[in-house]
C-alpha cells in the first residue's frame, strides 16, 4: 500500500507523539491507556483534520483551485483547520456554518474556533439547522465560478476517500511507534462523527493485517446510522486504493450511547471526562468530539468492558479551542 502515489502537501507536524498516561491509568484502575496526540498536528492549533487536509489541499492545488469551500457546525474544528490550510497555501476560504445548537450563547457564536476562522481570513456564511449543506456549497461554488474563480469543495469533516487517506497514514505511523515502544495495541478508540477518521483507521488496520479492533464513540448519530456511514466510506476508500472488499461490515463498530441530547450539546459525563484528563494528565480535550469520546471510554472502563491488562490507544482529535466557546456551559 503506497500512499506516496497520491498528491500530498506538508501541513502537519508528524509524527504526532504516542504518550502513555500513567496517572489516568492508575486513577481508573483499568487498562494501560495511551494517547495518540493528533491535537499536536500544528496547523491552526492542530487536530485530526490536518492529516486529511494534506491530501485534500494537494488535490485542490492539482486542480488549480484558488478558493476552498467547506462546511460544518459553527464551532467546527474542521473549518478552523481548513481556513488555516487555505491561508498557508495562499487560497481564499469560504465557510458555511449550520446553526445546530439552539439558543447558542454569544461565546459560542463568536469565540473559540469562530474567532480563529476570522483570524485566518475566512469568509463565514451561516444557514439554519437542517439546511442542505451540500447544496449550499454548490450554490457558493456556482457564484464564485461566475466571478471567474476556481473553487474546490471539501465535504464536512474532510470525509471522503481522499481525506480518509490521512488516517490510513496515521495507522501506519501509530503501529511503527508502538513497535518501537514494544507496545502491543489491543484496541484503538476515538470519537467518530463525519466518518473519515474511523474509515481511514479501519482500512489502515485491515490493510496491515494488524488485527487491532477499532471502536468509534459516536458524537452525533445513532449506532446504525453511524456505522453505515463509516462502512460506506471505508468501502469507497478501499475502492480508491484498489483494495475492494478488504473491509467487512463487522469491522466497523460504533458505540453511540454518549451523544446525549445531540451534536454539540454538553453532557455531564463529557464535562467530567474533560476535567479528569485536565487534572490527571494536564491534557485539554474539546467538548464536542474528543470529550464525548473520552466519556465513552471511561464509562466502558468503569463497566469492565475494557480489561485491565489491555493496551488502549485513544486518538486525540484536537479541538481544545472549542473549550473557550463553551466556557459558560462547562463546570470546573
Amino acid at each position: 500500500m503506497l500512499l506516496s502515489r497520491y498528491p500530498r502537501v506538508s501541513l502537519a507536524h508528524l509524527p504526532t507523539p504516542l504518550e502513555y498516561l500513567p496517572r489516568l491509568t492508575k486513577y481508573l484502575n483499568g487498562p494501560n491507556i495511551y494517547v495518540k496526540r493528533d491535537d499536536c498536528t500544528g496547523l491552526g492549533t492542530g487536530g485530526n483534520k490536518t492529516r486529511k487536509l494534506e491530501f485534500l489541499i494537494a488535490d485542490a492545488i492539482e486542480k488549480k483551485a484558488d478558493v476552498i469551500i467547506t462546511q460544518g457546525a459553527v464551532q467546527s474544528n474542521h473549518a478552523r483547520q481548513t481556513a488555516a490550510a487555505a491561508a498557508k497555501v495562499g487560497m481564499k476560504c469560504e465557510l458555511v456554518f449550520e446553526k445546530r445548537v439552539t439558543d447558542a450563547s454569544a461565546a459560542y457564536m463568536e469565540s473559540g474556533n469562530v474567532f480563529l476562522d476570522k483570524l485566518f481570513g475566512a469568509n463565514i456564511r451561516e444557514v439554519e439547522n437542517g439546511s442542505d449543506m451540500n447544496m449550499e456549497m454548490d450554490n457558493i461554488s456556482s457564484d464564485l465560478k461566475e466571478k471567474g474563480m476556481n473553487p474546490y469543495i471539501i465535504p464536512g469533516g474532510g470525509s471522503n476517500p481522499i481525506g480518509a487517506l490521512g488516517y490510513v497514514d496515521c495507522v501506519l505511523e501509530l503501529i511503527r511507534q508502538a513497535n518501537s515502544m514494544d507496545v502491543v495495541i489491543d484496541k484503538i478508540i476515538h470519537a467518530t462523527g463525519s466518518a473519515g477518521t474511523q474509515a481511514g483507521i479501519v482500512v489502515g488496520a485491515k490493510a496491515l493485517n494488524s488485527k487491532i479492533p477499532v471502536l468509534g464513540i459516536g458524537v452525533n448519530a445513532n449506532k446504525e446510522k453511524q456505522e453505515e456511514k463509516v462502512f460506506k466510506l471505508a468501502c469507497e476508500l478501499c475502492d480508491f486504493l484498489g483494495m475492494s472488499g478488504l473491509v467487512e461490515r463487522e469491522d466497523v463498530i460504533a458505540n453511540c450511547d454518549y451523544v446525549g441530547d445531540g451534536y454539540g450539546v454538553p453532557t455531564d459525563e463529557m464535562n467530567a471526562a474533560i476535567l479528569t484528563l485536565a487534572r490527571q494528565e494536564g491534557l485539554l480535550f474539546d467538548p464536542v468530539y474528543s470529550g464525548k469520546g473520552l466519556a465513552g471510554m471511561i464509562d466502558l472502563i468503569n463497566k469492565g468492558q475494557l480489561k485491565k491488562d489491555e493496551n488502549i490507544v485513544f486518538i486525540h482529535t484536537g479541538g481544545s479551542a472549542g473549550l473557550f466557546a463553551y466556557h459558560d456551559l462547562l463546570k470546573t
